[in-house]
C-alpha cells in the first residue's frame, strides 16, 4: 500500500508581493481591519490592542516586524489572529488570499535570507503551480520575550 504524502493545511497571505503560509490549525479569524488602540511604550511592530468579540488582543504589523516599507492600508488589507503561546495576536497583512494543502515532501529548508525577511522567521519554502509560498515560524515571529511583553498589556 503506497504510503499519503502528508498534507500541511495552510492559509496564505500576502506581504510587499511575497506569499507567506501559515497552518490554518494556528489561525483563529481572518478580520477586515479596523479600529487598534495604540498602546504607549510598546516596540514598533505592536500597533496596539482591539477588542475582537470581547477579547483584547494585541495586534503586530508584519511589514514593521519584518523590515519591509510601510504602506498605506487598502481594503484588502487583513488582521489574521493566530493562537500563539496560549495567547491570540493579530498580524495585520496586505491581504489573506486562500487556503491551500502543501505536500509535507514539498518543503524544503529557508535558503539564508529571502528578501528582506530573516531566516530565523522562516520554517521553510514550497513551490506550488510556479508560486513560492514562505512558510512562517511564528514561535521565532512572535519570541517569547515579545509575547509576554504583549501579554502585559492588558493582564
Amino acid at each position: 500500500m503506497a504510503e499519503e504524502n502528508k498534507k500541511l493545511k495552510v492559509i496564505v497571505f500576502q506581504i510587499n508581493n511575497e506569499e507567506y503560509t501559515v497552518p490554518v490549525n494556528l489561525v483563529g479569524s481572518i478580520e477586515r481591519l479596523m479600529p487598534i488602540t495604540r498602546v504607549p511604550g510598546t516596540k514598533s511592530f505592536v500597533k496596539g490592542v482591539l477588542n475582537l468579540r470581547g477579547v483584547v488582543t494585541p495586534v503586530i504589523d508584519l511589514r514593521q516586524r519584518f523590515g519591509i516599507e510601510e504602506v498605506a492600508d487598502t481594503d484588502a488589507t487583513r488582521i489574521i489572529t493566530v493562537k500563539i503561546h496560549e495567547m491570540s495576536v493579530g498580524l495585520i497583512v496586505d491581504a489573506a488570499n486562500d487556503v491551500l494543502d502543501l505536500d509535507e515532501e514539498s518543503i524544503e529548508p529557508p535558503p539564508e535570507v529571502i528578501g528582506t525577511v530573516e531566516a530565523d522567521y522562516i520554517q521553510g519554502v514550497s513551490k506550488l503551480n510556479q508560486r513560492l509560498f514562505i512558510l512562517l515560524n511564528l514561535e521565532k515571529v512572535l519570541a517569547k520575550d515579545d509575547v509576554h511583553e504583549l501579554n502585559e498589556l492588558y493582564v
